[in-house]
C-alpha cells in the first residue's frame, strides 16, 4: 500500500448502505447504528468534518409498514420512503444528540446537482452547516423522485455530495471488505487493496447487489469512486458491519480498498 495518511483528511463523507443499517426485515439494526453514530461523533470530536450520506429509508419503511419484501410498484416504494425517512432521521437525531452533536437533513434528487441554481443552493447550505459544526445527513428524496429511485443505493449521491462539499475523502461502508478480483464468495478471491486505475476486468468482476433491500452493488461503488476521483477525491470501500473499523482506517491499518485515481 502506498503512503496514504487517512488521519490528515479533514472533511470526510461517509456513505452507509441499507445492508449496513438494517436487518433483512428492514428494521434498523439498532446496535450497529448506535455504534456507527458513536464512532462518527468521536471522529468529529477529533477534528474531522463529518457528512453522512445514508440509505435505508425505503428498507426501513418496508419494515414499518409490515411488507414482506421491497415493493416493485413505484408509488408504494415512495410511500415506504416517506415513512422510513422520518423514522431514520428521528433515530439519527436522537443518537447524535447523546454526543452533543446537531444534525441537519438534506434530501436531494439528481437535478439538484445538474441545475446550476440548485447546485449553488446545496453548496451554500452544506458549507454553512459545516461551518456551524453541524453534521449534514444526506439522502435521496425518494418520496418524490420520478425515476427508479433516482440514485443507485446512494453511491452516486455520495460522490456528488463529496464534490459539492469539498471533501478530502469519501468512505463507502458496505457488506464486503472492498473490491475483489472476482466474486468474493468464490474460492481464492483476492482483495485489491489499492486501485490507481479502474480496468475492464474490475468492472466485469464487480458482480451484483448483495441485499434484497438494497438497490446498488459493487459496480455503482466503482462508478462513485471514479466520479469522486474526477474531482480529486480518493474513495475507500470498506466493510461496515463493525463501525469501529473506521478507527482502524484512520490509524492506517484497516482492511479495505483505496481508490486513489487523482493522478
Amino acid at each position: 500500500m502506498e503512503n496514504f495518511d487517512y488521519a490528515a483528511k479533514k472533511r470526510v463523507v461517509i456513505k452507509v448502505g441499507t445492508s449496513t443499517l438494517t436487518y433483512k426485515t428492514g428494521n434498523i439494526n439498532v446496535r450497529r447504528v448506535k455504534k456507527m453514530v458513536e464512532v462518527l461523533s468521536d471522529l468529529k470530536n477529533s477534528g474531522h468534518d463529518i457528512v453522512l450520506v445514508t440509505s435505508g429509508a425505503v428498507g426501513i419503511g418496508v419494515g414499518c409498514i409490515g411488507l414482506q419484501k421491497k415493493p416493485k410498484d413505484m408509488p408504494v416504494k415512495q410511500a415506504c420512503a416517506a415513512v422510513g425517512q422520518s423514522q431514520l432521521m428521528s433515530f439519527y437525531s436522537s443518537e447524535f444528540s447523546r454526543f452533543n452533536h446537531t444534525v441537519a437533513q438534506i434530501l436531494a434528487t439528481r437535478d439538484v446537482f445538474s441545475n446550476d441554481v440548485r447546485r449553488k443552493n446545496i453548496y451554500n447550505t452544506m458549507h454553512t452547516l459545516l461551518s456551524m459544526g453541524i453534521i449534514p445527513i444526506v439522502n435521496a428524496n425518494d418520496s418524490v423522485s420520478i425515476e427508479q429511485l433516482d440514485f443507485d443505493e446512494n453511491d452516486t449521491l455520495s460522490a456528488l455530495t463529496a464534490e459539492v462539499c469539498g471533501a478530502d475523502l469519501l468512505i463507502i461502508l458496505t457488506d464486503v471488505d472492498g473490491l475483489y478480483d472476482k466474486n468474493p464468495l468464490l474460492p481464492n478471491a483476492k482483495l485489491i487493496p489499492l486501485v490507481n486505475r479502474v480496468t475492464d476486468e474490475m468492472i466485469a468482476a464487480a458482480g451484483e447487489k448483495g441485499s434484497d433491500l438494497a438497490s446498488g452493488g459493487m459496480l455503482t461503488k466503482i462508478e462513485a469512486a471514479v466520479l469522486a476521483g474526477d474531482a480529486g477525491i480518493p474513495t475507500v470501500i470498506i466493510k461496515g458491519d463493525n463501525p469501529a473499523v473506521l478507527y482502524d482506517l484512520f490509524d492506517n491499518r484497516a482492511v479495505c480498498t483505496l481508490f486513489n485515481l487523482n493522478r
